[in-house]
């Protein structure tokens, strides 16, 4: 009989079309909503949909591992930390687990700064605006560089914690706002693509390529760097994997909702991209809610309105996405004794793990506050690429050891076995494209800090730092559970 005292169990709730819906909540949004204006006016211009197509093509590779694992593995929690313990032990996940809090954390903030410019629009065409000091960032890309400002972005602040406190209701119905979300968010989308495209200026799409402006501005090098970009659209991989540990039959309803989820957001990305350059010349679409901007040029106010509308709800089911994710990647980890034990109670009405969702909201809420779209979506990236790196990598040792369960579903293409490892194909091509991705990310920070912008690299090396200290202690052997 369940009582009203704390427990440290998910509830098992979530089926396959809640899973899907997750998946496209969390994969359709910022990739749609933010990134394409960055990528297109820094990097890549009008071929941003050729990017977001390279990334579907490598997060694919990714997919069909994660879905091995998921079908092998049914019950491991956490996602990519999971299958990482459950196959190459707890060493390797526990790095896994630490890119993946950067990568859930910082996802979680890109996805509100960008919700906060939205809905400042939106406002906007209502007669209210929200003042620059409320909406703006303390760190801020001005002039070529990072620079710190008086002011705080509590308007994202203050987003993200009420999203929080919505998932701290409980799964259940969590889930069912945002299966509405995403509807609503689908259903705008296809309009904007519908109207749109009988107004786009094919000439705003020469060149498709914008000819190499040095770096990684434009070019071939523009177009890699675009794809490292809006390559951590598709991090919706992991929530869905993470959500293993609330689905009802995971080793079938996993891979579905991954493998679903993919197919659905690529056709997206590359629709909306197409239209987006084909109505603003793709220089001025380098602001955090680029689509506003297209539904702008459109010069139909009441359907700019509606869409505007549906672009919030749309990037808040990113959001909740994202930070649950991040929270129940903490409970886990809690669970493994990884980190404070405390972190892993559950509410025993709502199955919530009320503390984690506490946690991990604070944390996104301070760091959207304080940092800018332009540093949290490269940071992200690099998280992201190395979670997906350790998937690939566990498959091979998954289907090279014989003592490791076997999975149902398995990636095509074939390989070969070499040792203690199974070289296959698919697996191969997803290390190769996450490695592409994060060299172009590393070498474009290593060239900001030369050029004398530190922040970025000098982040990334302090929390790296942090996970290598917190690390040699925790995964000593005896401290972590078994």
């Amino acid at each position: 009989m369940a009582t009203d005292g704390p427990s440290r169990t998910l509830h098992r709730q979530l089926g396959p079309f809640s899973l899907l819906m997750m998946g496209i909540g969390s994969v359709v949004g910022a990739g749609i909503y933010v990134l394409p204006g960055v990528a297109a006016s820094q990097y890549a211009g009008p071929a941003v949909s050729l990017s977001f197509v390279l990334a579907a093509i490598s997060c694919g590779f990714i997919g069909l591992c994660y879905a091995e694992l998921a079908s092998a593995l049914p019950r491991s929690m956490g996602g990519a930390y999971g299958y990482a313990r459950a196959v190459l032990g707890v060493g390797p996940a526990w790095w896994v687990a630490w890119m993946l809090v950067l990568e859930y954390a910082l996802a979680g903030s890109a996805v509100s700064v960008g919700l906060t410019g939205y809905l400042a629009k939106f406002l906007s065409g209502c007669g209210i605006t929200l003042p620059a000091s409320l909406s703006g960032s303390t760190v801020i890309w001005q002039d070529g560089g990072f620079h710190l400002v008086a002011q705080i972005n509590a308007v994202a602040l203050f987003l993200v914690l009420v999203l929080g406190l919505v998932l701290s209701r409980g799964i259940r119905q969590a889930s069912r706002a945002n299966v509405a979300f995403v509807l609503l968010k689908l259903a705008v989308l296809v309009v904007f693509v519908g109207v749109g495209c009988s107004q786009v200026k094919p000439a705003l799409w020469h060149p498709f390529l914008p000819p190499s402006e040095g770096g990684f501005h434009f070019g071939i090098a523009g177009l890699l760097r675009a794809v490292a970009v809006v390559s951590f659209a598709y991090l919706g991989f992991d929530s869905i994997s993470i959500a293993a540990s609330e689905a009802r039959q995971p080793g079938r309803d996993v891979p579905f909702g991954l493998i679903g989820a993919l197919a659905i957001s690529a056709v997206l990305y590359v629709m909306v991209s197409l239209v987006m350059t084909g109505l603003v010349p793709f220089r001025q679409l380098g602001t955090a809610s680029p689509v506003a901007l297209a539904v702008q040029a459109l010069a139909m106010p009441a359907l700019a309105l509606v869409l505007q509308f549906g672009s919030v709800i749309g990037l808040g089911s990113v959001l909740f996405v994202s930070l649950y994710g991040q929270s129940r990647l903490c409970h886990i980890l809690s669970h493994d004794r990884l980190i404070s034990p405390r972190l892993c109670l559950v509410d025993a009405r709502t199955g919530a793990p009320v503390l984690a969702i506490a946690l991990t909201t604070g944390l996104t809420a301070l760091t959207a506050a304080l940092l800018p779209i332009t540093l949290l979506a490269d940071l992200v990236s690099i998280g992201t690429m190395i979670g997906f790196l350790v998937i690939a990598f566990a498959v091979m040792k998954l289907r090279g050891d014989e003592g490791l369960p076997q999975a149902r579903f398995r990636v095509p293409l074939g390989g070969t076995r070499f040792g203690g490892l199974w070289i296959g194909i698919v697996p191969v091509l997803a290390i190769l494209a996450c490695l592409i991705n994060l060299a172009t990310v590393l070498t474009d920070l290593i060239a900001q800090t030369l050029r004398g912008e530190w922040i970025p690299l000098g982040f990334l090396a302090l929390y790296c730092v942090a996970g290598w200290l917190l690390g040699r202690r925790q995964t000593k052997p005896g401290h972590a559970s078994n």
